[in-house]
């Protein structure tokens, strides 16, 4: 358990903590949530000894292990193994100890039993750290992060910046402090790493406190929300949108109870500067001062999130096709290294007009490569070609590099926009956190991450009708993720996005391409619906064994080479809802006495069924997320009936759904 009492932290003149008060109890999973520059790295700083507070105490009866988001420490010379077995440096230290007390048993006039006694010892304290298991339970933490057998033994001086974490990360996670601070952890890990780490996290037996801004970990990881504004913190029993809603509760009451003592206040006032020389009300005027001058006065409740929209300006409609690239091989040649193989005949590749596709894979896998291979920047063994009027804009992972650092922020934007306001790029650029004078300040006074949100905001101020953008999250906060989200959302061209943050991806995209194994698979569903079929195994029947071509399915048959009359449609209507009604009798599916053509007309129906059981799933997600169904607690109980109501009717669809293409086999359409 961690105590914080009184903490005060003013850092280049600016009060960052003040009076802060706080325990965390033991075996909580805690979100540190605030907006940029609350002071949420300063507050883990503090909680694990690396910074010293102005003022009050931090009392801890545990280790603290603390992971910073931006990892340089390097120390030459060393392994990515032999960084990571670091984390055994008392394990090395008993056994060094062990070592010299055996060879001591044999010196001339040993106290051998005081020998064998502390020798005793140091066997039980390696038995309870697993001395003997330190090597494999390094190299198993390792994979789970990413690294192949092969980059154990590279020096870590040879790392990027994000396999350095990674590196920190494991050491860390090694050590098993009783309270583990981890600060935007997820920032330079693939989707596989994260899913990973959760598992890891799930089974931790200390404290863990999260700094990030990927919502979808949040929401998995955490129990308890620890929201830090005002230099104060306030904590939330829940996940992140329980947080949401509880804290427009809060607001809701903090506000009346605010406005309610200004009232007070006021009156008061108005009492003793109407009364203060009238001899008759003396001793009242005396006791409203007095009562002013104890009263506590409360603060004005935190005002909600800014919500910031930007409607993007409508491209220029592009052709049906989009982007179209034959079967390519990429292969890297480094000198006197082997060559790497990214892509051995992978595709053919075809991008429809309004297609938004996710790019997903673990790193190193190619994501980036193809990236620049659909932008036309990397050289291929096959052939690109564009479609019909395509304008297509490039946001790429370390595109902030290119910025002119004598430019302000403002004019920065202003070289890449053609013909618009001022008004409007300071609006766009208040969505990506330049506020005031925030627009006037140079391009080489800022940090990395807001030099990135400047390259975002440059890639999407000019209305390109197909996007490539690699990372775009990246040093974003939840709610310039949002922003961005609605943006992409309600924007009319087509894109391809490379992105570990699956709540973004599942907001955003209706197409997945898995990259992995030199070749890309394609899903067509949400991130969710792609992570239902892996779940449940049932990738393999539903396109993932299938190249990345996502040219549309023609489902409407034709007789005789012409359109269907509507009396053949409603004749086929009809003798696909008896067989739908005779295949649930008894509640069971009886698949093998249907015809392959009837088993066609059911899979049909089911997929019918299933889009429109997921738009009622949709709409009863967004009224329970609605505050004000919780204030009448039966249409809080309706709501949640009618929600547990459709997600059992799905998982029935789903699962008739699976067991009728497993018994067409041969016979499914493409």
């Amino acid at each position: 358990m961690i105590q914080l009492q009184g903490i005060n932290v003013a850092l280049g003149g600016n009060q960052i903590l003040e009076g802060l008060t706080w325990t965390l109890g033991d075996g909580k999973r805690i979100g540190l949530i605030g907006p940029n520059g609350a002071g949420k790295t300063t507050l883990l700083r503090v909680i694990g000894g690396y910074l010293e507070p102005d003022a009050g105490q931090v009392a801890r009866s545990g280790s603290a292990g603390y992971l910073a988001q931006d990892v340089q420490e390097v120390t030459s010379g060393r392994s990515v193994i032999e960084e990571t077995l670091t984390a055994f440096d008392a394990i090395e230290a008993l056994q060094d100890r062990e070592e010299s007390l055996t060879q001591a048993l044999d010196a001339p006039g040993a106290n051998q039993t005081k020998i064998l006694q502390e020798l005793e010892a140091i066997h039980e304290r390696l038995a309870i750290q697993e001395a003997h298991s330190a090597q494999a339970r390094a190299e198993t933490v390792l994979e789970g992060l990413g690294f192949s057998t092969d980059d154990l033994t590279r020096p870590v001086d040879t790392l990027s910046g994000g396999y350095r974490m990674r590196v920190s990360l494991a050491r860390i996670l090694l050590q098993r402090p009783d309270v583990l601070l981890l600060d935007e952890p997820t920032n330079h890990l693939d989707i596989l790493s994260i899913d990973w780490l959760e598992q890891y996290l799930s089974s931790y037996a200390g404290t863990v406190v999260l700094v990030s801004h990927d919502r979808y970990f949040l929401n998995r990881m955490i129990n308890t929300v620890a929201h830090l504004y005002r230099g104060r913190i306030a904590e939330y029993a829940g996940n992140y949108d329980y947080f949401l809603i509880e804290r427009e509760k809060r607001r809701t009451l903090e506000q009346a109870a605010y406005e309610n003592q200004q009232r007070e206040i006021l009156q008061a006032e108005r009492f003793i500067a109407r009364f203060r020389y009238k001899a008759s009300k003396a001793r009242q005027v005396q006791s409203r001062i007095k009562h002013l001058e104890k009263l506590e006065r409360l603060l004005p409740p935190d005002s909600p999130d800014a919500q910031i929209r930007i409607r993007f300006p409508s491209p220029n409609r592009s052709g049906r096709t989009v982007l179209s690239v034959s079967e390519f091989s990429k292969t890297y040649t480094s000198a006197g290294e082997t060559d790497v193989c990214v892509f051995d005949k992978a595709g053919p590749l075809e991008i429809t007009r309004q297609q938004k596709i996710a790019l997903i894979g673990k790193n190193g896998a190619g994501k980036s490569t193809l990236a620049r291979i659909l932008f036309g920047s990397e050289a291929i063994e096959g052939s690109r070609k564009e479609g019909h009027n395509v304008e297509t804009r490039f946001f790429a992972q370390h595109q902030a590099d290119s910025l002119i650092a004598t430019d302000t922020v403002l004019e920065s934007l202003n070289r890449e926009a053609i013909g618009r306001e001022e008004g409007y790029l300071r609006t766009l650029l208040g969505a990506f956190l330049f506020t005031g004078d925030d627009v006037f300040k140079p391009v080489q006074a800022l940090s990395g991450g807001e030099k990135s949100r400047l390259a975002l905001a440059r890639t999407l101020v000019n209305p390109a009708n197909f996007l490539i953008l690699d990372e775009p999250t990246n040093h974003l906060d939840i709610q310039s993720i949002k922003v961005l989200i609605e943006a992409l959302r309600q924007y009319s061209g087509t894109f391809v996005v490379v992105s570990h943050d699956r709540h973004f991806l599942d907001h955003v995209a209706n197409v997945i391409w898995h990259i992995g194994d030199q070749g890309i698979r394609t899903y067509e569903g949400t991130y969710s619906e792609y992570r239902w079929a892996l779940n449940h195994g049932s990738l393999s029947r539903i396109g993932l064994d299938r190249p990345a071509t996502t040219k549309p399915v023609r489902k409407t048959r034709t007789r005789s080479g012409g359109p269907k009359t509507k009396e053949e449609k409603r004749r086929e209507a009809e003798a696909r809802n008896r067989a739908y009604r005779e295949a649930q009798m008894n509640g069971q599916p009886a698949t093998d006495e249907l015809t392959p053509h009837q088993k066609q007309w059911l899979c049909d129906e089911a997929e019918s069924a299933i889009a429109e059981a997921e738009l009622r799933k949709r709409a009863a997600e967004k009224a329970l997320a609605d505050p004000n169904v919780y204030s009448n607690p039966v249409r809080a109980k309706e709501a949640s009936a009618t929600y547990a109501s459709i997600q059992k009717e799905l998982d029935d669809l789903y699962t008739r759904w699976e067991a009728l293409v497993e018994s067409l086999g041969d016979h499914i359409r493409e």
